[in-house]
């Protein structure tokens, strides 16, 4: 059995076990990092289609960064 990366796990959790309304993905374009919700990020990427999760630079949850990839840090332990 493969284990899941952190940027996997995070985007699952959101998705289905909690309100993706409440993420905000960073993610380069253009070499500007733009900021949407996981829905519209998820809608704009065509599910990571057009956008693949490799541009994703962060990802919060009200205020607290649970994937960061300039920083190379993922917030571990917390309840998703």
């Amino acid at each position: 059995m493969t284990r899941k990366g952190k940027l996997s796990q995070i985007l699952s959790n959101a998705l289905y076990n909690d309100n993706p309304e409440l993420y905000l993905v960073g993610y380069l374009d253009f070499n500007e990092v733009k900021e949407v919700t996981l829905p519209e990020f998820i809608k704009i990427s065509e599910n990571f289609e057009t956008i693949p999760a490799t541009r994703i630079t962060y990802i919060k949850k009200e205020d607290v960064i649970l994937y960061s990839k300039a920083l190379g840090k993922i917030k571990d332990g917390l309840d998703l």
